[in-house]
């Protein structure tokens, strides 16, 4: 009979049990740390940044979180570092030479492979079946739009963190709609994709044909200052790290300065009017050698003898424009033009901005105060024109664009120039389309309003370069109840076979902001009308709270 084990032998036993289980466990964990955690020292893990949805003003998505991860390797696992760093070059993109020199050198235990790989990546990654590969889960940034709103959405980094445009400048709005948001949070931008897919297009088709170099756009709602398109060509695909040829980030609607020529005329005519130096029915002569100082101003088409002052508007003359903004001076003009914000960057929610480019005090005198009046000798950001003409035709009150909805808040603020003096330029502005140089922006029913405006390109010598114009259009529409503003930028186009050479803004810009009117006002709700009567515009000044405007002083 087997003798039962004694007491010492049951704590051998019971001894030898622990320590096997004490050896696994620290067996497992070694396994575990050298395997999957070894390589992480000194390595911490990147927080996922939560970014919300951007939107546009009714809903469609412009940006979105999607969930991808990071990729590390532990080079020391690898019995052909060459040819492991083939296999995850072709499954993830990265650069064989890389990854293989990093194999080999590396300083630490972890080499980074690649970061917000796909699942499609993933599972090639996987099917290669190296050892000592870890999977870390990031976000990585999709924008379903593409280039469409490309620089006004903006991109992140490869932290997700915003770099440029609205990913940057509503940065803080996107991190709280995060951080509030039950499942997604939302921020909802004033774009409205359906007006941007047309200014776009329309850009697009009118910088083909014309072979412009760069072209632009901007639609704006002179009540909200809500910015509802912004286009600025060439673009670029904001869900590729690189470039292709050709492609720019840059939006040179925001971040450019110009001289934007004859649309400038707008504050030099809204300048006389609010100082009360204009009377709208005297006329100007306009000699074929306008002498300032020793400097001579020309026209840039042939003109009249003389011309009546809403001509000199609506036919875009030089001399005539000169002889208006030299009765103010140069001190009103440069005080006149600061007032309107045209002489500090705008204020928005785009980080991309640009400070305006003009003749410091000392050196503003006569023959700058001329050219400035018609748009040359002083650079602006076409956004920042935008706004400034805002305030001109919306009733003369302070507007700051933004790039959030409002919901139809009136945003107006302070007046800056007079009530009478916007109805006034709203009448100029229609005359210049139905009997001046902006013709082709005349789409029936819509009442437009607008200027247009061709100057001269300076080189980098300082000089002008020949034969190259910069060409633009701003149009209001309805002009004598102003809701919407269409700007198009054209930079060096050329004339066509059907403009019979000419280049000018009257045959390039103008006709493409008059065709984006055409499609967005009824995208927009602006029913077709008639032009209103003398009558029905004094009453509606009258009900707004303004004096009516006499016949002898409007056109």
């Amino acid at each position: 009979m087997r003798e039962a084990p004694t007491l010492y032998q049951r704590r051998i036993v019971i001894g030898a049990g622990i320590c096997v289980i004490a050896f696994a466990l620290v067996g497992i964990r070694l396994v575990h740390v050298s395997l999957l955690k070894g390589w992480d020292a000194g390595r911490a893990h990147a927080p996922i940044v939560a970014r919300a949805d951007l939107t546009d003003r009714n809903g469609e998505l412009l940006a979105r979180d999607l969930p991808v991860k990071d990729l590390y390797a532990r080079p020391k696992f690898f019995a052909d570092p060459a040819g492991a760093a083939e296999g995850l070059a072709a499954a993830t993109g990265a650069s064989a030479r890389r990854l293989e020199k990093a194999f080999r050198t590396a300083k630490h235990a972890y080499v980074l492979v690649a970061r917000q790989i796909t699942p499609d990546d993933e599972a090639k990654v996987m099917q290669l079946g190296l050892p000592g590969l870890e999977f870390e889960p990031s976000a990585k940034r999709y924008y379903p739009d593409g280039r469409t709103a490309a620089q006004v959405t903006g991109v992140t980094d490869l932290d997700n963190n915003g770099i440029s445009g609205l990913e940057l400048g509503l940065q803080p709005e996107i991190h709280a709609a995060a951080a509030r948001g039950h499942e997604r949070g939302q921020v909802a931008t004033s774009i409205d994709m359906r007006v941007q897919y047309i200014l776009a297009h329309e850009l697009e088709q009118a910088r083909q044909t014309f072979t412009a170099k760069a072209a632009g756009g901007i639609v704006m709602d002179v009540k909200t200052g809500e910015i509802l398109g912004m286009v600025s060509l060439p673009d670029f695909d904001p869900n590729q790290r690189g470039l292709a040829p050709g492609d720019s980030r840059r939006n040179i609607m925001a971040q450019d300065v110009y001289e934007l020529g004859s649309v400038f005329k707008i504050f030099s005519f809204t300048m006389a009017l609010d100082d009360h130096t204009l009377n709208l029915n005297e006329v100007f002569p306009i000699n074929r050698d306008y002498k300032v100082g020793r400097y001579t101003i020309h026209e840039a088409e042939r003109m009249p003898a003389t011309l009546a002052a809403r001509d000199v508007l609506a036919q875009s003359s030089n001399i005539g424009t000169s002889q208006i903004v030299l009765r103010s001076g140069a001190q009103v003009q440069r005080a006149f033009l600061d007032h309107m914000g045209l002489l500090k960057p705008v204020e928005t929610d785009l980080p991309e901005s640009a400070r305006p480019l003009y003749p410091a005090i000392k050196n503003w005198g006569q023959i700058e105060t001329a050219t400035i009046g018609f748009g040359q000798g002083i650079s602006v950001s076409p956004l920042s024109f935008v706004t400034a003409a805002a305030e001109v035709v919306n009733g003369g009150r302070r507007i700051t664009p933004t790039f959030l909805r409002q919901n139809g808040k009136d945003r107006r603020g302070e007046q800056v120039i007079s009530h009478e003096t916007s109805v006034k330029m709203r009448d100029l502005l229609r005359y210049v389309v139905t009997s001046g140089s902006g013709k082709k922006a005349d789409i029936e029913g819509y009442d437009v309003g607008g200027k247009t405006g061709s100057a001269q390109v300076p080189g980098p010598n300082g000089r002008y370069l020949p034969r190259a114009l910069r060409t633009s259009f701003f149009a209001v529409f309805p002009a004598h109840q102003p809701r919407y503003i269409v700007y198009v930028l054209m930079d060096q186009p050329h004339g066509t076979k059907a403009t019979a050479g000419f280049a000018l803004a009257g045959w390039t810009a103008a006709p493409a902001a008059g065709r984006v009117i055409e499609r967005i006002a009824p995208l927009l709700g602006v029913p077709k009308q008639s032009e209103p009567t003398r009558l029905a515009r004094d009453t509606t000044q009258q009900q707004d709270g303004a004096q009516p405007v006499s016949a002898s002083e409007s056109p």
